[in-house]
């Protein structure tokens, strides 16, 4: 199977400032003239104190994880970048991972949602999320224990929206009647949805299950979670075979002020492809330092994953 790849565009900030965005935009279309299958934004609202409460990663290029990142970080619009990028792309699909669900209402973000779905007729992936600051929990005004009930409650929202009109609610965080919803998503059970954590709980297992299109772990599953997660899937009458599975290619930094060589990070993949991973996520700033580079960079790794493939 030819592996297909995510550009990840979210935290490049040794390569542009958070300011340029149309740098973005042009690093888009060139990972589609490149042949990449994707590119990938995530977002934060706001973040606070929280943020580098673990102290900020040695090297900037590092991923931005729980705590280990400068509160000043960049976290531009995702939805709205990617509107963007989808104006001047054609193929490539327009991943945003993570949208942090419970801060929004479910009928508001529906209705960006679909819009930007209906915009790129079809090509976005939308993967849900509670995420992990308190902070910014507290500073929209959002129960940060509840999150995780409230994204349940959104999905089956976006579940009925995505069916057709009239649509009545009535749960513990949402309640509306008689909701016209229109113009729906472009397919009609809506846009493709990713979810992932750092680990396989049960919840995330029944969001997989029941609304499901990729799996994105944070990290590598363990051959348990992989089992279960095929089981879960067969229990439901839904076949694993068909979820797509989001990997990543990791970096070796050879210390904090420089990037990792590009082959050992890739040298995962073959292992991947084999466990069933079939779509690689890469961030560009870790491998280069040349903004003007990212197409070059994009092309590079599409032909050193072909030779390491039989």
């Amino acid at each position: 199977m030819t592996p297909r790849f995510v550009l990840v565009l979210s935290e490049n900030w040794t390569l542009t400032t958070g300011r340029d965005l149309p740098v973005l935009v042009r690093w888009a279309r060139e990972a589609e003239d490149a042949g990449f299958d994707a590119v990938m934004v995530s977002e934060h609202v706001v973040l606070g104190p929280d943020a580098g409460a673990d102290g900020v990663m040695g090297n900037p290029r590092e991923y931005a994880l729980p705590g280990n990142q400068d509160p000043f970080t960049p976290w531009p619009g995702s939805l709205m970048l990617l509107g963007a990028i989808a104006s001047v792309t054609t193929r490539i699909r327009l991943a945003a991972a993570a949208v942090l669900a419970p801060l929004k209402h479910p009928l508001a973000l529906a209705r960006d949602i679909g819009t930007l779905d209906l915009l790129s007729e079809g090509r976005l992936v939308v993967q849900p999320t509670v995420s992990w600051s308190r902070d910014e929990y507290a500073a929209l005004g959002v129960p940060f224990a509840e999150r995780g009930a409230i994204l349940d409650e959104q999905l089956e929202i976006w579940d009925l929206l995505w069916r057709g009109s009239p649509v009545s609610y009535h749960g513990s965080h949402f309640a509306f009647e008689d909701v016209y919803f229109e113009p729906r998503a472009y397919r009609p059970d809506g846009p493709r949805m990713w979810f992932g954590g750092q680990h396989l709980h049960a919840r995330l297992l029944d969001r997989l299950v029941r609304y499901g299109h990729g799996f994105h772990p944070l990290g590598r599953p363990t051959p348990d979670e992989l089992e279960r997660l095929r089981a879960g899937m067969a229990a439901a009458g839904r076949d694993a075979a068909n979820l797509e599975m989001i990997g990543g290619c990791r970096p070796v930094f050879p210390d904090d002020d420089s990037v990792s060589p590009l082959e050992p990070a890739l040298e995962s993949i073959p292992e991947q492809l084999a466990q069933g991973f079939t779509t690689f996520c890469i961030k560009p700033s870790q491998f280069t330092d040349d903004p003007d580079g990212v197409g070059a960079f994009c092309r590079e790794v599409v032909k050193r994953t072909e030779a390491l493939l039989p």
